[in-house]
């Protein structure tokens, strides 16, 4: 990293992801988490505001992603989310413990209000419609779309809202999110109105890889197949993956550099994918992956990003 490269900022609230596997009861997650991480690690100039609540705000985690180099500033929540994950065969079952207080955009720095580019990371609907007003008009800007299509209740198993009109969807120029955060029978055409002109949503499907919409300038938009996932050497915790898959989509599109010259098609998606698989093979925030693993893994993947049928 150079003073002249490109900053990212990341935005969102830290979830308290309860396990038995950890002597706290719970290990540091959320999409800001992941995609900080992920950015750093993977060579970019990071900066995070990061809502937290009581415990969250004392977590060894956040000491790991300012080693990585990650600049943090913390907003001190009452509430924030708190999750506990349970996988079946037919996907992750999500029960909420705790909702999250809103990320007011007075807490952002001014300071930091110049960056090159933004990626908002909510988890728990916890970002308002005013942060679409943010980033600069020449800033790229990332979303993980699933954190604003959550309904917590605590106490109760996590409700989806069907897709709608966003500000922060329409002035995104990437927009990730899951087939499991939506309903499976919803239209991925439908999707395309509420992407803003230029910009891409990159729909995940876990194994199976995942589909790309893009709208033009113009505001047509086509849907094609994407990316293959990447294989693992083992599924230990897929939590954290869709994140990390899209900071690496990400990071590879602000700073192609980091792919050391490698092309082809969408190749910065299949860069995502690499990164993604890696971050399944282990427990939290520890399996997120740096440059040189996510490479080596990008070389070792069969070629071609085509989705298998």
């Amino acid at each position: 990293m150079t003073d002249g490269a490109p900053v990212v900022v990341v935005v969102g609230a830290a979830s308290r992801d309860l396990t038995d596997e950890d002597p706290r009861g719970w290990r540091l997650g959320g999409g800001v988490s992941y995609s900080a991480l992920a950015l750093a690690r993977l060579g970019v100039r990071t900066r995070a505001l990061i809502g937290v609540d009581g415990p969250a705000a004392t977590s060894v985690e956040l000491g790991v992603l300012e080693r990585a180099g990650v600049e943090l500033v913390l907003v001190d929540l009452e509430r924030g989310p708190v999750f506990v994950n349970i996988e079946t065969p037919a996907g992750r079952v999500q029960e909420s413990r705790e909702v999250s207080d809103p990320i007011d955009v007075t807490t952002m720095p001014r300071g930091w209000l110049q960056a090159d580019a933004w990626l908002f990371a909510p988890v728990a609907a916890e970002l308002p419609d005013q942060w679409a007003a943010i980033p600069g008009d020449g800033s790229l800007v990332g979303l993980g779309w699933q954190g604003l299509l959550r309904v917590l209740r605590a106490g109760e198993r996590v409700a989806h809202v069907d897709p709608g009109p966003s500000p922060l969807v329409a002035r995104a120029d990437i927009v990730g999110v899951g087939m499991d955060d939506f309903d499976r029978t919803t239209p991925l055409d439908s999707l395309a109105d509420l992407v803003g002109p230029g910009g891409t949503l990159l729909v995940t499907d876990g194994a199976r890889g995942g589909t790309v919409i893009e709208t033009s300038a113009d505001g047509r938009s086509r849907t094609r197949d994407g990316w293959a996932a990447t294989p693992t050497t083992g599924v230990v915790d897929p939590t954290g993956a869709g994140d990390t898959f899209l900071a690496g989509a990400f990071a590879a599109r602000l700073v192609p550099e980091l792919l050391g010259g490698r092309g082809g098609g969408d190749v910065h998606l299949r860069f995502g994918a690499a990164a993604a698989s890696l971050a399944c093979e282990g427990p939290g925030l520890g399996a997120v992956p740096d440059l040189g693993a996510v490479l080596a893994r990008l070389d070792a993947a069969p070629p071609g990003s085509a989705r298998p049928a």
